[in-house]
């Protein structure tokens, strides 16, 4: 693994291909036996330190249309923590049924899930019928992983019924030194950003622009209002950005100052802090109060000159849906992914129904979406937003930041790399967007 770490950070990529894969590499993983580690305890409390490993395991074998990559640095999304507190289910459940689909997918079904669904490295080998990319080029990876042997992921691959996240549903993700992904889920890694920066932006950039760009989500247009929940968080930090980019309007809901502050940097002007105006939707575990869903209504009013919102950006879930439901202008649209907070949505339809609002559901995107959210990327009109990075031995720490939102923008890991900084190759762009990837860094 070294001989392959020093030829990449020599520069030396065109003798990646004659370098022999390894027989195994070091992995962020999850024990199949340990799945019940925490029952009986509530989400808050169970802590992923005590169920990521980082441990020497086998290289899968690899197969027709898949790469292997070298994984220089990687980051921490929520579905990490999912995985690692076993909720909403074991992911162990995930990989028998991909063992069954096949004999090239029996592999994933392992006593061990190796997680992770970012990555940014380098191809080390590709497998038969694989063309497009080869041994040394420089990538990102998106998540989706598809069969397209059914009609029905080929007009929009997310509707393929064998759609699975990779790192998630899939084995072999990117929180490792090596990695094992399909060929088209490559992209070409930007230039001008460290391996870390690069590794940050996969899922939640691509799962934002299809959510609030895409005709497959909200299709935003210029002027649209868009109520931004996390605005400064991993998937959030995204959404205002395009927002912004897009000619439209955020209003961001944010959980701190120092978080309203961190938008206002990315350039939004109307910000709304809940830890100031407290809002309480919930009376208590199974009653929520419409005077709040009211009050917040009334705070949008105020700072958009009287207007509600045309978009309402959903990704916490049940903590917030009633209110979103209850905020977004008579024939607006929420759009929503994830629940965080919880799967269980409770709103009054009376809202929903009477004033001919849509509920659309968003779940992460096809190649050509995620193709598109990273060429933002290299075209320096998006930019990661990346707030801390740790070594891959404090991974167990890194996704604890994440469950405990006790982070901003993206929490990274780094794999391979043995420091940050590395992996620019192009100067010239850097210099020209450094300011604003430090501003995003800061997120």
């Amino acid at each position: 693994m070294n001989e392959i770490r020093d030829a990449i950070l020599s520069n030396s990529l065109d003798a990646i291909g004659g370098l022999a894969v390894p027989e195994s590499y070091r992995a962020v993983l999850v024990r199949k036996d340990e799945q019940d580690m925490f029952q009986g305890l509530a989400t808050k409390e169970k802590d992923p330190r005590k169920s990521l490993h980082v441990e020497e395991v086998p290289t899968p074998e690899l197969g027709p249309g898949e790469a292997i990559v070298a994984v220089m640095a990687s980051s921490v999304n929520y579905n990490t923590v999912w995985t690692s507190i076993f909720e909403p289910v074991s992911t162990f459940g995930f990989l028998e049924r991909y063992g069954r689909v096949s004999e090239l997918t029996r592999k994933h079904d392992l006593p061990y899930h190796v997680v992770g669904s970012d990555l940014a490295g380098v191809v080390l080998k590709v497998g038969p019928g694989v063309n497009r990319w080869k041994p040394g080029d420089q990538v990102v990876a998106h998540c989706l992983s598809v069969e397209l042997e059914d009609p029905a992921g080929h007009d929009d691959t997310m509707m393929d019924p064998q759609q699975r996240i990779w790192g998630f549903e899939t084995n072999f993700g990117g929180l490792a030194e090596l990695a094992l992904v399909k060929s088209n889920q490559l992209m070409p890694k930007p230039g001008h950003l460290s391996w870390e920066e690069a590794a940050a932006p996969g899922l939640v950039n691509s799962t934002a622009y299809r959510q609030l760009v895409s005709r497959n989500g909200a299709n935003m247009k210029q002027g649209d209002t868009v109520l931004i929940w996390g605005a400064s968080g991993g998937l959030g930090s995204y959404a205002t950005q395009m927002a912004l980019n897009g000619g439209a309007i955020p209003v961001c809901v944010v959980s701190s100052p120092e978080k309203a502050e961190i938008v206002r940097r990315m350039g939004a002007e109307l910000v709304i802090d809940r830890s100031a105006e407290q809002y309480a939707f919930w009376k208590d575990e199974h009653t929520q109060d419409p005077r709040e869903w009211q009050r917040l209504g009334k705070k949008i009013r105020e700072l958009t000159g009287g207007e509600d919102v045309d978009i309402v950006f959903e990704h916490p879930g049940r903590e917030t849906f009633g209110a979103s439901v209850y905020v977004a202008k008579k024939g607006g649209t929420i759009v929503t992914c994830a629940s965080t907070t919880g799967y269980m949505h409770s709103y009054d339809n009376r809202y929903l129904w009477m004033n001919l609002k849509r509920i659309v559901s968003s779940h992460f995107a096809n190649y050509k979406e995620a193709w598109e959210a990273n060429r933002l990327i290299e075209k320096g009109l998006i930019h990661p937003t990346l707030s801390k990075v740790y070594p891959m031995a404090e991974v167990g720490q890194a996704a604890l930041d994440v469950h405990r939102n006790a982070h901003q923008g993206k929490v990274g890991v780094l794999t391979l790399a043995p420091e940050e900084g590395l992996g620019v190759r192009d100067p010239e762009k850097r210099e020209q967007h450094l300011e604003a990837i430090n501003r995003f860094r800061g997120a």
